[in-house]
């Protein structure tokens, strides 16, 4: 039997009956209630949003246990409940009889847990070619050449989320993102003719190159070990440096390609080594502001229309109310 998704989790409104299947995104250990046994998870899919999960169970420790240990993380599961309000925070629940049964691979289809490209992945990668085609500088555009040359650069950069959350957290996110940022970055050139085109294109298409190697997918999107301990900015540089140290790139270019990778999150406070330190590393740090930003928000103002009635609907990453209407 192959299990098929009914309801994306941002469509879960309080009082639904659920019986669905979810990727296993955290579990929380077993605590003993005033009735029995209980354990915690949390819960996504494909619409990229999560879910809080709580199992209640009676008295037999041993079996709640042996539920909640055959739950590993990345698990897909089959979850019999209800949804509803929990200091004003939707959550799944299941009461006995109701349970949560983790599914063998064969019996769901992976695709239901990653949001899916919301562009295509061939023209958009002919548009990461059109950009690598407009540089003009040998060192430069060899750089560009040997990284998304590579057959596996180009495969894993086609098909990677942008972001674990927050913003483009979907197949060819990251692609989608990198393209965004470089269109922000040439529109910086015409309007301020003195910025070199070169850096401003290798910049925007290099300085989430990293995330190849910090985020992972499998039936979820998270975080590599290497990424977690590293992050896709020293990933990103430690790549880069690797390149130009083969083709044998003067000093010159190679500092301020680094640079650009170094300093795109604008200060050490959001994880940047350097802050901007160049014209071009300024414009490729505002360009990633813009698209980061503008995804986030206008995602959060689509989702949060099919979620209330109201002209306002405060948002907490940005701490204040966004207008829906």
């Amino acid at each position: 039997m192959v299990y098929q998704k009914k309801q994306p989790v941002d469509s879960l409104r309080d009082g639904d009956r659920v019986e669905d299947v979810f990727a296993v995104k955290l579990k929380r250990g077993v605590q003993a209630y005033a009735k029995g046994y209980s354990f915690h998870l949390v819960l996504t899919d494909g619409s990229g949003k999560s879910i809080d999960y709580k199992y209640w169970g009676g008295r037999d420790e041993s079996r709640v246990k042996a539920l909640y240990d055959s739950i590993k993380a990345d698990s897909v599961v089959h979850v019999q409940g209800r949804a509803g309000s929990y200091m004003d925070k939707l959550q799944i629940t299941s009461n006995e009889p109701d349970t949560v049964q983790p599914l063998p691979s064969g019996e769901y289809n992976p695709e239901d847990f990653i949001p899916k490209a919301r562009r295509n992945l061939d023209e958009m990668w002919g548009e990461v070619e059109g950009f690598i085609g407009r540089v003009r500088g040998p060192e430069v555009k060899a750089v560009l050449d040997r990284i998304f040359g590579s057959k596996t650069v180009k495969a894993e950069f086609m098909k990677r989320p942008g972001a674990i959350e927050i913003h483009h957290n979907w197949v060819g996110g990251l692609m989608q993102h990198t393209l965004e940022v470089a269109e922000y970055a040439v529109l910086a050139k015409k309007l301020n003719s003195q910025l070199d085109e070169d850096l401003l294109i290798a910049g925007a298409l290099l300085h989430d190159i990293g995330k190849l190697e910090e985020i992972e997918v499998t039936v979820r999107i998270k975080g590599s070990k290497k990424g977690q301990l590293k992050g896709h900015i020293v990933l990103g540089y430690g790549m880069v440096s690797r390149v130009m140290d083969e083709l044998g790139t003067t000093d010159e270019v190679r500092d301020k390609l680094l640079h650009l990778i170094l300093s795109h999150h604008g200060s050490q406070e959001y994880g940047s080594p350097k802050p901007p330190m160049i014209p071009e590393a300024f414009a490729v740090y505002y360009a990633d502001e813009l698209s980061s930003k503008l995804s986030e928000i206008t995602d959060y103002v689509e989702w949060a229309r099919k979620n209330t009635e109201d002209e306002f609907m405060y948002h907490r990453r940005h701490g204040h109310n966004i207008l829906l209407d």
